[in-house]
């Protein structure tokens, strides 16, 4: 399997060039990156809620 991922990426260089895959192969680990950051935001945010309605001001 790495060995079809080197492969890959050689045809990738030889066809749009080195600068241009780097930056297709950086775009696309920002876009997980940022896909993960919002899921973690939204998981505080159920969790902040969640624990305010069960251990809220009131108790």
């Amino acid at each position: 399997m790495p060995v079809l991922l080197f492969l890959v990426l050689v045809a990738l260089i030889a066809t749009f060039g080195f600068r241009d895959t780097l930056a297709a192969i950086l775009g696309g680990v920002a876009v997980v990156l940022l896909i993960a950051l919002i899921l973690a935001a939204i998981a505080a945010v159920v969790g902040w809620r969640l624990w305010r309605r069960f251990f809220g001001r009131y108790r």
